[in-house]
């Protein structure tokens, strides 16, 4: 269940076990039910399918995050 937020698909996500940071990775698929979802927002249920892990436990947490740039300033 999404917590908090929206999750987007293909996002940069990290997995976390007990508050530690185990996997950084990519969101690979999104789904709502049986259907494909580009985003999800808080309060719904939803499956998640993370490219290249496949270790997850009951218990882990997983963030979904945008990398945003920032100009310099002086």
């Amino acid at each position: 269940m999404v917590i908090e937020g929206v999750v987007h698909r293909n996002r940069p996500i990290r997995v976390l076990r007990e508050d530690i940071v185990i996997f950084e990775g990519e969101l690979e698929s999104l789904r709502r039910f049986k259907d494909d979802a580009s985003e999800v927002r808080a309060g719904m249920e939803c499956g998640i399918g993370v490219k290249s892990y496949n270790d997850v436990k009951v218990g882990d947490k997983i963030e979904v995050f945008e990398k945003v740039q920032v100009a310099r300033s002086l």
